[in-house]
């Protein structure tokens, strides 16, 4: 795979066109390994070896003891809370020092969600140079009939001049609990919504707002989609901020959304609709209304507190 080769479909100016593969190629500051870049050297660039690479090092906290017979200290949850790479692979070197393609134990793996495997593999992609950002959406794999927000990654198959889907969450461990079917190193559309997606067929009445969100969590509706959105357009901008953090635009919970704030929503689902046709507009909106733009404290959702992005 390469930044460098590619088909250019029609409605697409080339020089565009390219500086979307370029920009996607290289690091987000969330997504650099910093002083640890050395060890992405010996790791696979292919899809299927960066899913094994990654199920290896990373553990999912909710089925931690469930899926994987790991009891997982309270402590440990902090993991989870943890932005940039750099400091993901600190704590994770600290577990086990060992060369990143060797596979630890449950354990031994550094604890995250589904935000943490898409970054991660994100970050091997752009490390070899093959364009890679990750996707706020939902899958509709969890629970048969509704879909739960979920993250994965979207990298850039040459070959086929298009973009693909990687969840590298799912594990054998994984997809024999979950009944997984489809592939996961090409996630089908159908199994995955956008939030654009998910904004667009719920707006237009194909799709019923309060299918999508977190079931454990009790938390679903449109005002749910329109937070994924702001998410996955900071994403899009290189801004791979958790799940739960919060800022500007997105709805509080539960809230009935004004008619104003439908448009804005609709006008934000249009733009990452097709991010690579939108790719500027999508970034001169983002850098330019305050409401888009992800500032240098966020509110962390789940630990009800004011946090700096980079802090620690």
């Amino acid at each position: 795979m390469n930044a460098t080769v590619l088909p250019v479909r029609p409605e697409h100016d080339v020089s565009v066109y390219q500086r979307v593969l370029d920009t996607y190629a290289d690091h987000s500051p969330f997504s650099t390994p910093g002083r640890h870049a050395a060890l992405f050297d010996a790791l696979p660039s292919d899809p299927a070896g960066i899913a094994r690479t990654v199920q290896g090092l990373l553990i999912y906290e909710h089925v931690a003891e469930p899926f994987y017979d790991y009891a997982l200290p309270e402590v440990r949850r902090a993991e989870s809370h943890i932005r940039p790479m750099e400091k993901i692979l600190d704590v994770l070197l600290a577990l086990d020092d060992r060369p990143l393609h060797v596979s630890r134990p449950p354990e031994k793996r550094l604890v995250g969600i589904c935000r943490h495997f898409m970054l991660l593999s994100l970050a091997i992609f752009r490390h070899h140079g093959v364009p890679a950002r990750g996707r706020g959406g939902f899958g509709a794999y969890f629970n048969p009939g509704k879909f739960e927000d979920h993250w994965v990654c979207e990298y850039w198959r040459a070959g086929d001049g298009r973009w693909a889907l990687l969840d590298s969450q799912f594990d054998d461990v994984f997809i024999r609990n979950l009944a997984i079917g489809h592939d996961i190193h090409d996630v089908p559309r159908d199994q995955f919504l956008t939030a654009s997606d998910a904004w667009r067929r719920c707006r237009s009445g194909e799709l019923d707002p309060d299918l999508f969100g977190i079931e454990f969590s009790q938390l679903r509706g449109l005002w749910f989609i329109a937070g994924c959105l702001i998410r996955d357009l900071a994403t899009l901008n290189g801004c791979e901020t958790l799940p739960w953090d919060v800022w500007g635009a997105q709805p509080a919970p539960e809230a009935t959304l004004s008619d104003a704030e439908l448009e804005f929503f609709d006008e934000v689902a249009l733009l990452t609709a097709d991010p690579d046709a939108n790719f500027d507009a999508l970034r001169r909106r983002f850098a330019e209304d305050p409401r888009l733009r992800v500032p240098e404290t966020v509110f962390n959702a789940l630990r009800r507190r004011e946090e700096k992005l980079f802090e620690g």
